[in-house]
Parts: structure tokens; C-alpha cells; sequence
């Protein structure tokens, strides 16, 4: 019976002083962070925090996450982590939505939790020195060190993962053991390379299902060490992969340019990083050949998921990646099979278009306490994504849209990535996102926003010139805009906020 709690009891009992975690100076061996964990675990018990019970966790990368996430695993509980930069409403909705029994916070969030757990009742602990609630984990100082025992079934709920909202109010993703296990199993271990005794930067956030279910989990299980980061930034990020002698890495494209953009300017010694994976956006055919040319060590696979999945979906090989940069993936990971279909549901097959459906081991048991939504997202077992894909003759998958978020300009459909693509390539363009607003007389027309990458923005002529080169003239954009891109945490765009935030065109 494999469960997250047995992923970390099995690596103590097999490598017991082997370094777990390194947060700043400190580090933890893998014994040492199971009595950690186990001493927290019979403090939150004392809490009333049990079998079943929801537990929702607001903090950055810290130690106090990780233990924490271990900590409710034991109890047999449901592990709810919370975006910490979450607005006051945001933190209500979840602690409202999932019934959690407590709150664990950063203490400088403490005051945020406090706020958001008034209508739910929800009791509010810090991770850590508080002026305004208690200090669970001084608490959990003075607890037993001894294990629980708790008996856990793999089919167990274990945590409810809540999407990132691109959409409204986020829904919670329900996942038992088995399914989270299994992610790690099929996509880093059995695809990517994780090997036995790993060694993880986590500079993505630990709430988000990519960076917990893809690197937290599956490292545990081999036993790696976990380093954790705060947050991400380049130059930390490089000296830490050189110091701790880093394996693998996942992390989205924009974090990859700045790596490469880094590691030019100084030079680090990465020798003993030989797996990459990159995920959440697109990355361009530029910046993959960049990446490439600079970490030529590196095996760079391409994926593709949603956290209804796992995140599991479809993926690249280094091969496929450096041959096809564009394409998102080739076939579905281990225990995963993915469909094209048309509006109909019929299967579409090379040179088509039509939106992903995913099923297998680690599509979700649902959204929790929510079975119309659940209903519209599931049907015999396949998960609908949303997502538009197009085919290639090769057999080649890319994303080149959501089907809410698809241009329909004059009876043609035009897909937001095609332009994004074509206008990334401009040497004045740092950032760029298209959507469509309405248009009296197409339907709707082509919008850009543009971060410019200095002084001079490039102008509409100019974007449109550029871009002629790569795509047709009516999917040309007819207006353009400046500012930074909003991104979700896991950095996909939200093209709700920019149809929100604008009228239909000027002029």
C-alpha cells in the first residue's frame, strides 16, 4: 500500500541520514524531517485535525510546507494548499468551499487567514513565531516523535488541488494517493529520468500541482534531496543547482530564458544536470534552441497537463523538442491516453483541429462537492481540457488555443498562438499575449498586448510587418496595447482579464 505518508517512512527507514531538505543554512536528514513530521502530526491531532478532516496550507516554499503536507498525509487527512498570494475573498471561497478544519499560515499571512476564516470558522494556526495566532510548529517542538500508525487505503482522499480561476472562483481538484503517486511515478520517474537519490531546486511553488506532484512527491519517494527556494530567481537559482549538484529541473519557459540569459552572463559549473522539463506555456522555437546551445547537457522534454490530470497529459522527447520546438507533444505519459475530437466527439485525425480529451490513472475522482461542474468536465471517463489542438502529419500535438478563448474573425478561426509566436520573435517584444475583442464588422479582431523588451515599443505597422512574415494577413493584428501580461501562477494567460479590461476597438 504505497500512500504519500509510506513514500516518506520508507525513505527514512531505507536512507535515514541522507539530506531530505536544505531550506537556507539548515538542513534535515531524511530521519530528522520524519520526526519533524511526526511531531507536527500528533500536534494538529491534538488540534482535531483527523482522518477525513481538510487541512489548507497558505505559505510559500518554506519547510514548514513540506512538513506540513507530510504532516495531514499521516492523519489520514485532506491537504489543501492555498495560493499565498491569494486575495482575502480568494482564501474564503477556499476555506469555505473545502470545509477545512484549520489553517496553517506563514506567519506574515496570519492576518490575511485570520480575515478569510471569520465565515468559516476555520481555525487559524502559524507556521512559525506569530503575534496573532498560535505557533504550531513550536508546539509541535515539545510532541512525540513516534508514529502514528494511522492505517491510509491508497484510494483515500488526499488532496483537493484548486485550479488557477481562469475562469471564475477556482474549483478544488479531489485526488486521492493513488493518483497523486501515480503522477510522479509516469511522468518524472518513468518519462523524464528521475533517478534514485535526486537532487531538486524547488524555485516553482509547491502549491501549484506541476512543482508538488511532478518534483515534491516523486523525490521523496527515491528519496532526493528537496532545496528550497523561496521563490524564483536566476542567479539564486544557478548558484543553488551548482552547490547542491542538481539532477533535474521543471520550471515554465520564462524561467528557462532567464536561466540562459544568466548563465551567460556568468558561467556556473552544472555538470551534474542532465534532465529538464518545461511545461504550463509554450516555449518558442528561439528560446528552445538557446536554451539547448547553452545547457548542452541537459535532456529537455516538452509537457503538457492540467491538474485535473495530475498534471499528466502528453509530452516531447529531447529529440522531438530539439527537431520540433513548436510542438507540444507527441503521445500521451505512461497509464495516459489522449484524444483529439471535434465538436461532435468524433476522433480528428492528421492535419485536423480539435480540443484534447485525456483519460487514465491520474485524471482526477472529481471536483470536490461539485458534481455539475464535475459532469461538464468528465464524460466516460475522459477529462475535456478546454484545450484546442491542432495535428500535425506527423503526429505532432500543439496547443493553439482554449476554445473560450479562439478568435472568430470574419467566419475564419484564428489561434491566439500562432500570433504569440510569430510576435515573440521581435527583438522589441519582452512579453506578448492576443485575444480577440468584439468588432461590428468581423465578429471580432485581433488584439496584441505587448511588453516591450526596452525603451522603444514597437508600433502596430511594425508588429504587423513582423509578423506577416510567419502568418496569414488575416490573422494579423489590427490594434495593439502595452503593459505587462497577466499570468496566472502557472503563467498561462488570462485572457479573461484582457477582454475584461478592454472595450472593443478604437478607431
Amino acid at each position: 500500500m504505497v500512500t504519500l505518508a509510506s513514500t516518506l517512512e520508507s525513505s527514512a527507514d531505507r536512507v535515514p541520514e541522507r539530506t531530505a531538505l536544505v531550506v537556507g543554512p539548515d538542513r534535515y536528514s531524511y530521519r530528522e524531517l520524519d520526526e519533524w513530521v511526526n511531531r507536527l502530526a500528533h500536534t494538529l491531532a491534538r488540534h482535531g485535525v483527523g482522518r477525513g478532516d481538510r487541512c489548507a496550507v497558505m505559505a510559500p516554499n518554506c519547510g514548514g510546507f513540506i512538513v506540513a503536507l507530510y504532516a495531514v498525509a499521516k492523519l489520514g487527512a485532506i491537504f489543501v494548499p492555498v495560493n499565498p498570494r491569494s486575495a482575502g475573498p480568494e482564501v474564503t471561497h477556499v476555506l469555505r468551499d473545502s470545509g477545512a478544519a484549520v489553517l496553517l499560515v506563514d506567519p506574515p499571512l496570519a492576518e490575511v487567514g485570520l480575515a478569510a476564516a471569520q465565515e468559516s470558522g476555520t481555525e487559524v494556526l502559524a507556521l512559525g513565531p506569530s503575534a496573532v495566532v498560535p505557533d504550531v510548529l513550536a508546539e509541535a517542538e515539545w510532541a512525540k516523535e513516534t508514529r502514528l500508525g494511522t492505517r491510509i487505503e491508497e484510494s483515500d482522499d488526499a488532496a483537493i488541488l484548486y485550479t488557477s480561476g481562469t475562469t471564475g472562483y477556482a474549483k478544488g481538484v479531489l485526488m486521492d494517493h493513488h493518483r497523486l503517486i501515480w503522477t510522479g511515478v509516469t511522468v518524472p520517474i518513468a518519462t523524464v529520468g528521475m533517478t534514485e537519490g535526486a537532487s531538486l531546486v524547488h524555485a516553482a511553488p509547491l502549491y501549484h500541482s506541476g512543482q508538488l506532484t511532478m518534483m515534491l512527491l516523486p523525490g521523496t519517494l527515491l528519496g532526493a534531496t528537496h532545496v528550497v527556494l523561496p521563490g524564483f530567481d536566476a542567479a539564486t537559482v544557478l548558484d543553488t543547482m551548482e552547490r547542491e549538484r542538481t539532477t533535474i529541473f521543471f520550471g515554465v519557459p520564462t524561467m528557462y530564458r532567464l536561466m540562459v540569459a544568466e548563465q551567460a552572463r556568468r558561467p556556473r559549473e552544472l555538470s551534474a544536470w542532465s534532465r529538464g522539463l518545461f511545461g504550463a506555456a509554450p516555449m518558442s522555437p528561439e528560446d528552445a534552441a538557446r536554451m539547448q546551445a547553452t545547457f548542452s547537457g541537459v535532456r529537455l522534454f516538452s509537457g503538457y497537463g492540467l491538474t485535473e490530470t495530475g498534471p499528466s497529459g502528453f509530452f516531447a522527447t529531447p529529440e522531438e523538442v530539439a527537431a520540433r520546438p513548436d510542438v507540444t507533444g507527441y503521445r500521451g505519459y505512461p497509464l495516459m491516453t489522449v484524444r483529439v475530437v471535434d465538436p461532435e466527439g468524433v476522433d480528428v485525425g492528421p492535419g485536423g483541429v480539435g480540443e484534447v480529451l485525456l483519460g487514465g490513472e491520474t485524471a482526477m475522482k472529481g471536483y470536490w462537492q461539485n458534481p455539475e461542474a464535475t459532469a461538464q468536465t468528465m464524460a466516460d471517463g475522459w477529462v475535456r481540457t478546454g484545450d484546442v489542438v491542432r495535428v500535425d502529419l506527423d503526429g505532432g500535438m500543439t496547443i493553439v488555443d482554449r476554445l473560450k478563448d479562439m478568435i472568430i474573425s470574419g467566419g475564419r478561426n484564428i489561434y491566439s498562438i500562432e500570433i504569440e509566436n510569430a510576435l515573440s520573435t521581435h527583438p522589441g517584444v519582452a512579453d506578448c499575449a492576443a485575444y480577440g475583442v468584439p468588432d461590428e464588422d468581423f465578429g471580432e479582431s485581433v488584439v496584441v498586448l505587448v511588453t516591450p523588451a526596452g525603451e522603444g515599443a514597437p508600433t502596430l505597422e511594425e508588429i504587423r510587418e513582423h509578423c506577416s512574415r510567419s502568418i496569414a494577413d488575416y490573422k494579423l493584428p489590427r490594434r495593439v496595447e502595452y503593459g505587462p501580461v497577466p499570468r496566472n501562477p502557472s503563467g498561462k494567460i488570462l485572457k479573461r482579464d484582457l477582454r475584461t479590461s478592454l472595450t472593443a476597438p478604437r478607431g
